[in-house]
């Protein structure tokens, strides 16, 4: 035999039910708010480094075109990973430069880019391009990221 359950034991059931769906639907969104944050950050990572590279490739191409000056392009040649040393370059080409670098990417310096150049043969000049940028938020821990491009160039 078959019992029905009586009116009373039902109430606040459907109540329930909602506040279960609510709470569901409220994980879902917070879920979509942090990916969404996430994939800000990463969006505007990637504009960096994208523009980190053009920049590197934009004095690069100004050395190509100014080959038999290319020794006075050299800027704070020593030290690595984003403490360089050394002395700045005197080349108005290479002080430009390092303005736009400035104006485009976020807490970077003139000491945080470098440029080397040197000579693997006597007709040939090696010339790596580093670039780095601080994002606002990493400013207090002193992580910096980097952009190096390295060329080739016939004197």
């Amino acid at each position: 035999m078959k019992t029905t359950p009586s009116p009373k034991s039902q109430k606040g059931s459907a109540l329930l039910e909602a506040l279960f769906a609510i709470l569901i639907f409220s994980i879902g969104i917070l879920a979509l708010v942090g990916l969404q944050a996430v994939s800000i950050k990463n969006a505007i990572e990637a504009k960096h480094r994208s523009d980190a590279s053009y920049m590197a490739n934009q004095i690069i191409s100004q050395m190509w075109v100014d080959r038999s000056n290319l020794n006075a392009y050299a800027h704070y040649e020593t030290g690595t990973s984003c403490s360089f040393s050394g002395s700045a370059s005197a080349n108005a080409n290479v002080a430009g430069w390092i303005t736009q670098v400035g104006a485009v990417l976020p807490g970077t310096a003139a000491t945080k880019t470098q440029i080397q150049v040197t000579t693997p043969s006597a007709d040939t000049r090696q010339v790596k391009v580093t670039v780095c940028w601080q994002s606002p938020r990493e400013i207090a821990a002193g992580t910096f990221h980097n952009v190096a491009t390295t060329a080739q160039i016939n004197i």
